[in-house]
């Protein structure tokens, strides 16, 4: 595969932040979890390359997507987006009651480094009962979607990731959704 094919396919994915609910109609769900506690509501939907993500504090409500189709994704009650090739830090774009920050890597591998970082997140995935999907693509090579979730009195950890074998990326996300306290 050469560099082109490669960075064009990790150009795809972005992360879409929210400030409304989102209907699963728009997502080709393959697993879900849902959280409630101590007056929050989460809940994490992942698919075949991309996830989201929803909290829920009294009216209060955050959502991030990330997927490689997000021009299918509505405008409406959209924050931001952000492209997710290279590592960059988001603080912000909660509501008044809602902390949220992000982190997101990428990395696009040698295929045997690729290979070896796939079966040590699925393993991972199996090990910490995270929520994942795991498919071939029409070469017959291996992909995988996860997400890990940590419930904590005020707030939620979410580490995703998505490996595709199309470009032998791999790309994390680690989002931290917080109750603000005034």
């Amino acid at each position: 595969m050469n560099v082109a094919s490669r960075t064009s396919s990790l150009q795809s994915y972005n992360l879409v932040l929210y400030r409304q609910a989102l209907h699963p109609e728009f997502f080709p769900v393959a697993g879900r979890k849902r959280i409630t506690h101590g007056g929050y509501e989460f809940e994490a939907w992942i698919w075949k390359g991309g996830h989201a993500l929803r909290f829920e504090y009294r009216d209060s409500i955050t959502v991030e997507v990330v997927s490689d189709a997000s021009e299918k994704l509505p405008e409406k009650g959209r924050v931001t987006t952000i492209p997710c090739a290279g590592e960059k830090d988001h603080d912000g774009g909660g509501t008044e009651r809602i902390n949220y920050m992000t982190s997101i890597q990428t990395e696009t591998l040698s295929d045997h480094l690729y290979l070896g970082t796939y079966h040590e997140l699925l393993e991972h995935a199996k090990n910490a009962d995270a929520l994942y999907v795991e498919w071939v693509d029409e070469n017959n090579r291996p992909n995988l979607s996860m997400l890990e979730i940590q419930r904590y009195a005020d707030q939620v950890h979410v580490q995703a990731y998505h490996c595709r074998s199309d470009c032998s990326l791999v790309l994390r996300t680690q989002t931290i959704f917080e109750i603000k306290t005034r």
